[in-house]
């Protein structure tokens, strides 16, 4: 049990649709469908992690413990393959093309965008009744989805090689059994994203700056009122931006919140001690896990862009920080058919 003294951790910077005001979201029956797609046999793009063991988890003064970052304990996951980088708006404008997939976010009509990415005029009307209690600077923009990323208007003609947004947990499974892939198990996510380091805060250390240069894509300035984007971007940057981990793997921390196979869950793992082998979250639940942070995270505020930080959120749930990245098997048991 948590320290009755510590304090609350501040709401992330990814919103749900239970959290929308007003009928801003309409409850909707979805039947997610998806075909296996017709890619070819191979591993590109992908990154063969080797497996072994681990220390997860985070105990710093810098985690939050709420949020189920600790205990640190030791881990094992067998070898797998993972994507070197987030699915881009390229790579998932085959998969509609290919299967004619409609996502959550045209379903329901509406997905969160940041206030600052809409237009001032537009927002200041959207705050008046759409904006997220306690999470001001989220706005339910009509027809914003992974085609309109900001709303009607908008497209990806220019973001061909950014991560895809606005896609909800069902709509990565979707993707994922197209691909003959699947979500990444949270260990190995944070196997993969720590990239052979121990137990350092990011993929590269313990200090945000090397060489006074950024390493990732983060919130710069006073959040959430002005981005300065010191850091080269205000919003997402592309797929491959910075430099990788000592596994290859590109922006596994800031930019997007990348969706895992795990339902949620901050005291499960402490719990069922005896689950460390390729372990894989609890049965069942209301969220899933989300991990990396993203281009809104800022130490002034949640602090979530670390290697051991996590959230989950309903699996309906889309927003403009909202992406996520494959895995696969390596012994490639769920490669899709010839």
């Amino acid at each position: 049990m948590a320290d009755p003294q510590t304090p609350k951790p501040k709401s992330c910077c990814t919103p749900s649709r239970e959290s929308a005001s007003g009928d801003a979201a309409p409850l909707v029956s979805l039947e997610i469908v998806a075909e296996t797609g017709s890619l070819e046999r191979t591993r590109d793009g992908m990154v063969e992690i080797p497996g072994g063991s681990f220390l997860m988890g985070g105990e710093g003064p810098e985690t939050w413990p709420q949020d189920g970052e600790g205990p640190v304990r030791e881990v094992s996951v067998d070898p797998f393959l993972i994507d070197a980088c987030a699915v881009s708006n390229e790579q998932f404008s085959k998969f509609i093309t290919a299967t004619g997939f409609v996502t959550e976010a045209e379903r329901f009509g509406w997905s969160f965008v940041f206030h600052l990415h809409v237009p001032k005029k537009q927002r200041e009307q959207l705050r008046q009744s759409k904006a997220v209690a306690g999470l001001e600077w989220w706005l339910a923009v009509a027809e914003a989805s992974w085609r309109q990323p900001t709303g009607a208007g908008s497209n990806i003609d220019d973001l061909l090689d950014y991560p895809v947004v606005h896609v909800s947990w069902n709509d990565a499974q979707a993707y994922c059994r197209w691909a003959g892939k699947r979500l990444p198990k949270e260990a190995e996510w944070e196997f993969a994203a720590r990239g052979g380091l121990e137990q350092k805060i990011w993929p590269w250390g313990n200090s945000l700056l090397r060489n006074g240069k950024f390493r990732c894509n983060i919130f710069q300035g006073d959040f959430p009122k002005k981005d300065t984007g010191k850091d080269g971007f205000k919003g997402t940057c592309p797929v491959d931006a910075f430099e990788p981990n000592g596994y290859g793997l590109y922006n596994c921390v800031g930019n997007v919140w990348e969706w895992c196979q795990d339902w949620f869950s901050s005291d499960y793992h402490r719990i069922r001690t005896d689950l460390r082998d390729n372990p894989t979250g609890p049965p069942s639940g209301t969220k899933r896990v989300q991990r990396g942070g993203s281009y809104l995270c800022h130490d002034s505020y949640c602090n979530r862009y670390r290697l051991s930080a996590r959230i989950g959120n309903t699996p309906d749930s889309s927003g403009g920080n909202l992406g996520f990245r494959c895995a696969r098997d390596r012994d490639s048991t769920n490669l899709p058919p010839s």
